[in-house]
């Protein structure tokens, strides 16, 4: 296999670092003269009026934050790279697309259970006033309106599903590559690396844990990424 010089980026990981940077700095910019790109652009639960269909897509070009969009594109860099390398420009991109649009759905199942069991605990005459609350974005402190305000009014950004898809892949392909961790600096093979992030997040997500991150999206990219690599393993014959 051969891998391209550092600074030699392939066209499809390129133009998506370049496509998710030119809507952060959008973002940026636009909210200086009132305009939320956040609010039209990211993922809101379908139950929302905020939730449109285009946002299934662009929410995965948002991102909240300088350190947000830095380390999923860092990462889309170090092992999107590789696996572009490996895969060519299309399927490289199918699979990138394909594991953001699997961690929404993942994420949107998980929503949609935390919704039910949300409602059912509010009195069926209270219901549609506190909906109509959230929807003004108003709530009754402390009480399950302002639940449902929260979670009807609280959209889902950034490329971190797709990244997963990505991360999982790249151990997949070269599962005893060794990386190097930050914190401890120690070597690890990329196998353990993926299945101990993937441990994490089913651990983080099933315990709310770190709440405001979307931990069911991590996985659902990892989880359609891995079902995507089966299938192409199973039907090419020069496949890894």
């Amino acid at each position: 296999m051969n891998y391209r010089p550092a600074l030699n980026m392939p066209p499809v990981v390129k133009n998506l670092i370049l496509a998710n940077v030119v809507f952060f700095l959008a973002t940026v910019v636009l909210q200086q003269s009132g305009t939320d790109l956040t609010r039209i652009l990211g993922l809101y639960f379908p139950a929302s009026d905020h939730f449109q269909l285009f946002q299934i897509f662009t929410h995965m070009f948002m991102h909240g934050s300088i350190g947000h969009i830095f380390f999923n594109m860092f990462a889309l860099y170090m092992f999107g790279r590789v696996l572009e390398s490996v895969w060519g420009p299309k399927r490289f991109l199918t699979f990138y697309l394909v594991t953001g649009l699997g961690a929404a759905a993942l994420h949107t199942f998980v929503l949609f259970l935390e919704y039910k069991s949300l409602i059912g605990k509010i009195a069926p005459e209270q219901l549609d006033y506190f909906k109509e609350l959230a929807m003004q974005g108003k709530y009754i402190p402390n009480t399950l309106s302002e639940k449902l305000t929260m979670f009807l009014n609280t959209p889902t950004i950034g490329a971190s599903g797709a990244v997963f898809g990505i991360l999982l892949g790249f151990g997949m392909l070269f599962p005893n590559t060794e990386l190097m961790l930050l914190f401890p600096p120690i070597p690890i093979k990329a196998k353990y690396f993926v299945a101990g992030y993937g441990i994490l997040e089913l651990i983080f997500g099933i315990s709310g844990i770190q709440g405001s991150v979307a931990h069911f999206a991590h996985l659902g990219g990892m989880l359609f990424g891995y079902f995507m690599i089966r299938h192409w393993n199973k039907n090419s014959r020069h496949f890894y």
